[in-house]
């Protein structure tokens, strides 16, 4: 009898935890919303935007003649540019970047304009190929101070 009661209390307190987790706010969010801006001739673009989507997020792409402008307007130095950016949450999100990079921006809610992934380097999101070497991803300062990696992709 102990033993039957001990199975059903562990199993009623797994049963609330995880209806608590059904029932969080969090569950019923609605997904996180992306405009991403892209060159009119870039294609891997569309890619990244797939991506994003498979991962959840809600991704309207804007294909633009001028994405420089778009970019200077966000405080994006021209180092740190890509064929993409993204607005993402009050961030910029500049190239091919993870959504692993993506959750822990939001998540850790940095005291910067955004990320960046310049370049196109393969085989990452939205990108074919194979990479011998990891990724940086840099810090886009708001006050123009030198950027540092925010994380680096393997």
């Amino acid at each position: 009898m102990r033993n039957t009661m001990l199975t059903f209390r562990r199993s009623t307190a797994l049963l609330a935890t995880l209806l608590t987790a059904l029932l969080s706010p969090q569950a019923f969010a609605a997904p996180t919303s992306v405009t991403l801006y892209k060159n009119l001739q870039c294609t891997c673009c569309e890619g990244h935007a797939k991506y994003l989507e498979e991962q959840g997020f809600k991704v309207e792409v804007k294909p633009v003649p001028d994405l420089h402008a778009i970019n200077q307007k966000a405080g994006v130095p021209d180092a740190l540019e890509g064929c993409h950016t993204s607005f993402i949450d009050g961030y910029v999100v500049i190239g091919h970047v993870s959504v692993d990079a993506i959750r822990k921006l939001l998540a850790d809610r940095p005291k910067i304009v955004g990320i960046s992934i310049t370049g196109m380097p393969s085989n990452l999101p939205g990108m074919p190929g194979t990479r011998s070497q990891p990724v940086a991803i840099y810090e886009i300062t708001a006050d123009g101070s030198p950027s540092k990696i925010f994380m680096t992709v393997p």
